[in-house]
């Protein structure tokens, strides 16, 4: 496996405290690879050790091929957004953006028209002249997030890049980590098991400063024994619906149905178990055609990545 980051054994202790014991990952070039473990798993101190802001005790790093961080080596081809990182208040996002890609290394032409760039990318033109202070603080994560990805590094790392986004800028910025998909290495760090979900090719669970285990989010979502219908309409008779295909067990979640303002439920979500002995091909045979009347508006197989993560002891 080609891997963008390489780290082998990976310790740093505070004290008696290891907050990494071990942490050994290959993080697959070109992916986007989530990071999820409760809080004090070791996720943020991995990424910074990476990053080179925190010394590890022992063992390996290798960033792209060429030994731990380097500024020398790493000069526009590596960047970060940490957690609890902030901008300088009276500065405006444009000027910041621009001495950023400066830093990456790009000409004065080129770094303002990647600054101009991101900042239309971001729905942030209008407040590219304005000082930090008066942003909100969604407008503040965005130019963050900008500043991450400026002069395009081949890796980028991310620590809570959605947190205190509005749903549609939210989804928003997802559309722009994906459309790096292929283009660079991405990993992102969040409890937002949804956004992994979203985002993510590649997972890594972590606990107690150790990888448990690094899998393709595909393996996880795509495992079979389990359907999620979204439906127009609940279906009135659920009994009939489990005879049409003996071995199914069907539930309406009424957990993921969202109202309209009339308090009316525009969609109903149905959720089929089966064992081994069936198939989501030989389930959705008999089921769906009883499901047509009611109005099928998805069929999902498999389980969500929160549902695998909570299913293996990993709740925190």
């Amino acid at each position: 496996m080609n891997e963008a980051i390489l780290t082998r054994d990976l310790v740093k202790r505070y004290g008696r405290n290891r907050a990494l014991d071990g942490f050994t990952l290959g993080v697959p070039a070109y992916s986007i690879t989530g990071l999820v473990g409760r809080n004090g798993a070791g996720k943020t101190t991995w990424m910074m050790t990476v990053a080179g802001f925190v010394m590890p005790t022992s063992g390996e790093i290798n960033l792209l091929s060429s030994g731990p961080f380097d500024a020398t080596r790493h000069s526009g081809r590596f960047s970060i957004l940490p957690q609890d990182s902030e901008l300088p208040l009276t500065a405006c996002p444009r000027e910041l953006l621009i001495r950023y890609a400066r830093l990456q290394g790009l000409a004065v032409d080129k770094a303002q028209a990647a600054a101009d760039s991101l900042l239309a990318t971001f729905n942030l033109t209008d407040k590219a002249k304005r000082p930090v202070r008066s942003l909100s603080h969604g407008m503040r994560k965005r130019v963050m997030v900008a500043q991450a990805f400026i002069g395009d590094p081949e890796v980028v790392m991310l620590d809570e890049p959605l947190s205190g986004l509005d749903p549609v800028e939210a989804d928003r910025m997802r559309a722009f980590i994906r459309s790096y998909r292929g283009r660079s290495t991405i990993v992102i760090s969040s409890h937002q098991l949804d956004d992994i979900e979203k985002l993510c090719t590649h997972v890594a669970f972590v606990d107690a400063g150790k990888v448990e285990r690094i899998v393709t989010l595909s393996s996880i979502t795509s495992e079979s024994g389990r359907i999620v219908y979204t439906l127009r309409r609940e279906p009135s008779d659920v009994p009939a619906l489990e005879a049409a295909c003996p071995g199914v067990k069907l539930g309406v979640d009424q957990s993921n149905n969202p109202n309209n303002s009339n308090n009316q439920t525009i969609s109903q979500t149905l959720v089929a178990e089966f064992g081994e002995e069936l198939s989501v091909e030989a389930v959705n045979a008999a089921l769906l055609p009883q499901l047509f009347p009611l109005g099928v508006v998805s069929v999902v197989p498999g389980r969500s990545l929160e549902e695998a993560y909570l299913r293996g002891g990993n709740a925190g």
